[in-house]
C-alpha cells in the first residue's frame, strides 16, 4: 500500500460547499483525483477526458461503481506506508465479487455523518439511538454500522444500541421510552423492520422509524411504497424515514416520508441515461417533470477515493434537487441499501 495523500484546505472547504461554490469545488475534487487516484486518471484516460477541459459537472467523468469490487480506489503518493487503511465491505449476495471502499482518512467519514445526521436530525445526544442491522453486524467491515455505532456512542441514552434479533427487548425499550415520552430512532434494515412489526404491532408517538433498504434475500422483494405502508399499519406512524447510502460513498442522503431523499450540501445527484452514461442531466434540467434514469452521485465527502460514482441504482430527479430511489438496473447486483424494486 502507498502513503496517503491529503490536501486539509480542500477538505475543509468540502464540507462548506453550497450552491454558490458547488460547482468550482467539483472541478477541483476531480483535478485533485485525477491526480492522486491511479485508477480513476486510468479510466478518464481512456474515455479520452482531458481533465483540464472539463469546465463543468456534466463534462466530470463518473465511475462505474464496478470498479469498486476489482480495483483499490483511492489516492496516494509513491511514497509506501506499512499500515493499511480501513476497509468497508459491502454486503454481496452474488458471486460476482463485493465492493471495498478503501479509506484513508476515517475522519472524513465521521464528519460527513455527524454533520449531515445533525442537519437533518439534530445531535444525535438527543435521541435514544436503537439499531436493527442484524445482517450487517454479523460483518466486521460495514460503513453503516460503523456510522450508526458511532450515533449510538454519541446518544446520552443509556438504552441506545444495537438489538440484533432480540425483538422483545427491542420491543420492550421502545414500550418504555414511548412512556417517557423519549424521543427516539428505530433504523433498520428494511426486511428487519418488517418482522419487527407484524410481530409487535403498536402505536408509536415519539420514535421516528428509519429504513436503510434491502432484503437481503430474507423476504420477497416489494416497492417501497408497500414497505411504507406495511410498517405505517403496524407501527401507527404517520411517516417512515429512509437513509440513502453505500459502501461506495462517504456521504448520506435523508427522507422523511414519501421516499423524497435531500442530500447535504456537499453530496448532489445527476440523472444519466440508461443507454447513454456520458448524457447527463441535473436539477437545472427539470422544467415541467422530473428526469428518470440511472444515477450518478456526486460526494465530495469522498475526498480521498473518487467523488464521482455512477450507480447500479434508478431514480427520479425534481428541479428542487431531492430525488427518489426507483429500484435497480437490470441485471445490476443485488446487494447492500436502497434495493426495492420498482
Amino acid at each position: 500500500m502507498k502513503h496517503p495523500v491529503k490536501n486539509i484546505d480542500l477538505e475543509k472547504r468540502v464540507f462548506a460547499a453550497s450552491s454558490n461554490n458547488f460547482t468550482e469545488l467539483v472541478l477541483e475534487v476531480f483535478l485533485f483525483q485525477y491526480e492522486h487516484n491511479e485508477v480513476y486518471r486510468t479510466y478518464c484516460d481512456l474515455i479520452k477526458v482531458q481533465p483540464h477541459a472539463v469546465k463543468n459537472i456534466r463534462q466530470v467523468p463518473f465511475l462505474p461503481i464496478s470498479f469498486f469490487k476489482t480495483h483499490q480506489v483511492i489516492c496516494n503518493n509513491t511514497e509506501p506506508e506499512a499500515e493499511e487503511p480501513l476497509i468497508f465491505e459491502s454486503s454481496g449476495t452474488t458471486a460476482t465479487g463485493n465492493s471495498r471502499h478503501y479509506i484513508n482518512d476515517i475522519s472524513i467519514y465521521r464528519e460527513s455523518f455527524i454533520r449531515c445526521f445533525q442537519r437533518f436530525y439534530g445531535p444525535a445526544a438527543n435521541r435514544c439511538i436503537l439499531g436493527l442491522l442484524p445482517s450487517y453486524l454479523e460483518r466486521n467491515n460495514s460503513s453503516l454500522v460503523f456510522m450508526v455505532n458511532d450515533l449510538i456512542e454519541q446518544s446520552d441514552h443509556k438504552l441506545s444500541g444495537f438489538y440484533l434479533y432480540d425483538f422483545d427487548k427491542l420491543h420492550t425499550t421502545i414500550l418504555h421510552n414511548e412512556i417517557l415520552q423519549q424521543r427516539t430512532l428505530l433504523i433498520g434494515v428494511t426486511y428487519a423492520l418488517l418482522d419487527f412489526a407484524e410481530q409487535f404491532p403498536m402505536q408509536l408517538k415519539h420514535t421516528t422509524v428509519m429504513e436503510t433498504g434491502g432484503m437481503k434475500g430474507r423476504r420477497e422483494e416489494i416497492t417501497r411504497q408497500e414497505v411504507h405502508r406495511l410498517l405505517q399499519e403496524n407501527l401507527g406512524i404517520t411517516s417512515v424515514h429512509s437513509e440513502y447510502g453505500m459502501t461506495e460513498l462517504l456521504s448520506q442522503a435523508y427522507s422523511r416520508g414519501e421516499g423524497i431523499f435531500h442530500c447535504p450540501g456537499w453530496m448532489k445527484i445527476l440523472i444519466r441515461e440508461e443507454d447513454d452514461p456520458f448524457a447527463l442531466y441535473t436539477a437545472d434540467d427539470v422544467k415541467v417533470k422530473p428526469i428518470n434514469g440511472a444515477i450518478n452521485v456526486i460526494d465530495l465527502a469522498n475526498i480521498y477515493s473518487c467523488s464521482f460514482i455512477a450507480t447500479s441504482d434508478l431514480g427520479k430527479l425534481y428541479s428542487n434537487q431531492t430525488f427518489e430511489v426507483l429500484g435497480r438496473l437490470d441485471n445490476s447486483d443485488i446487494r447492500g441499501c436502497s434495493l426495492l424494486a420498482l
